[in-house]
């Protein structure tokens, strides 16, 4: 593994070492066992996209590691004056021992993967999320003690959330309905690579525009922002939409009774899901906020420890 980019890139072996790392490195941090396997080690992270979590999560995560963080945003960066991805990438592959970039275009992550001489890792795009979805199964594991033939529910937009637990469902053996209204799905060939993926672990992957359907018999439930950044202009329209993909109490009851709910946040109370289900004792977002933390430390030092 050079990269860390999709999750549908990676093996089933691979996935599992990642889950297995970001567990171990957990332990010792809460256990106080330093473990500085990023010593003298620099990550650059690019931002043209604002952040809270992703942000401290790995600056967080590179310290713990006994590495630093370099943190660029889009005014640090010659990208925004028109220097090229081929020229910021030979570049900071010559300053840098792995490249984190949290982005809009997809297009740019595999450029500077391709380009570079450096791990790339995917801290977001518009197409997937992939660090989100291993700190999410990660969250899962902890509270069920399994993975494997749980099945996860996903209510909402066919966004970047969604493609990555689709593909870190299918890696894991994961059964994953879901709903999404008509116009909003998720794209053909995320769902067809998942479904391919999914073959091999004996996982099923279900699309429907029926929320009880897809929640029902669910181990797991999780819903995203009906509107995500550079989508504000669509707000209102999106509002009326997504009205009857909301997971309130009622809903949330038709999965199962000891259903666990997750958000990788920033969540809209009231709109993707009421207070009492998101804040109501069956709902793990914290653990999973602060999995992002371990998870991503497990993609570091497997990436930038060679």
């Amino acid at each position: 593994m050079k990269h860390f980019i999709s999750i549908h890139d990676i093996s089933v072996d691979e996935f599992h070492q990642l889950l297995d790392l970001g567990l171990k490195l957990k332990k010792e941090q809460k256990a106080g066992i330093a473990h500085p396997i990023l010593q003298g080690k620099t990550l650059g992270m690019i931002f043209t996209k604002s952040s809270t979590r992703t942000r401290i999560s790995f600056e967080v995560g590179m310290y713990q590691l006994g590495g630093h963080p370099l943190y660029l945003n889009a005014n640090d960066m010659q990208l925004g004056r028109g220097e090229s991805i081929y020229d910021t990438a030979n570049v900071m592959s010559r300053f840098v021992d792995g490249i984190m970039i949290r982005t809009f275009d997809h297009q740019d992550v595999l450029d500077l993967a391709k380009y570079g001489s450096v791990p790339v890792i995917n801290a977001l795009t518009d197409h997937l999320h992939p660090c989100q979805a291993m700190a999410d199964l990660m969250t899962v594991y902890e509270h069920k003690g399994r993975l494997e033939g749980l099945k996860l529910a996903y209510i909402g937009d066919g966004n970047n959330v969604a493609h990555s637990l689709l593909y870190a469902c299918a890696k894991a053996g994961m059964d994953m309905s879901v709903a999404i209204p008509v116009g909003y799905e998720c794209e053909d060939i995320v769902v067809e690579n998942a479904k391919a993926d999914a073959k091999a672990t004996g996982a099923t992957i279900l699309t429907t525009h029926d929320p009880v359907e897809a929640i029902a018999g669910a181990d797991v439930v999780c819903t995203d922002t009906w509107t995500s950044m550079g989508q504000e202009a669509e707000k209102a329209e999106r509002v009326k939409i997504f009205k009857d993909y909301q997971i309130n109490s009622e809903l949330f009851a038709k999965s199962k009774e000891d259903s666990v709910f997750i958000h990788c946040l920033p969540a809209y109370r009231g709109y993707e899901v009421t207070e009492d289900v998101i804040d109501g004792p069956r709902s793990i977002i914290f653990d999973e906020a602060e999995n992002r933390l371990h998870a991503q430390k497990a993609i570091l030092a497997t990436l930038m420890a060679k």
